[in-house]
């Protein structure tokens, strides 16, 4: 007998970033000091447990708050979106940046066994966690056996 995994990943659609252009009148030397705007798309690492109940997603995004977030299921795909924020300091100015706020990006279909009215969703210490319960005619049930009787 084979089983079939509830949530398999699939590539998400990324939409290109937009990107601030240079003002055409500015003289050279000023342009060529300045950085293209940068963004940085991140697969989160993941991991997914199941047991009888449901399946449980781990996906690690350190940075993001809860409004940084958005969650997603559309035709049976869950779709996490998540964008990281740098802490600033009031009253100083970045001189020189290597490390751009990430935006984490990653998507899984989700087996028609799951009910997607019922996910429930956390976000504790850049560790978002998603409970999807299975669908009540897809969870293990025991079947009585009668007499026989005629």
């Amino acid at each position: 007998m084979t089983t079939t995994p509830e949530l398999i990943e699939r590539p998400a659609a990324v939409a290109p970033e937009p990107t601030a252009a240079a003002p055409q009148a500015a003289a050279p030397e000023a342009s060529a000091r300045r950085e293209p705007a940068r963004s940085l798309v991140v697969t989160p690492a993941v991991d997914i447990v199941e047991d009888a109940q449901g399946v449980t997603l781990r996906a690690d995004l350190p940075g993001v708050e809860k409004a940084g977030l958005d969650l997603r299921v559309q035709d049976a795909r869950l779709t996490i979106d998540a964008r990281a924020e740098l802490p600033e300091t009031p009253g100083l100015r970045v001189q020189h940046a290597e490390w751009h706020a990430p935006r984490y990006l990653r998507s899984f279909s989700l087996s028609p066994y799951l009910d997607t009215s019922r996910i429930d969703a956390s976000l504790r210490d850049g560790v978002l966690t998603l409970r999807i319960a299975r669908r009540e005619e897809a969870l293990p049930r025991k079947i009585e056996i009668g007499t026989g009787a005629a």
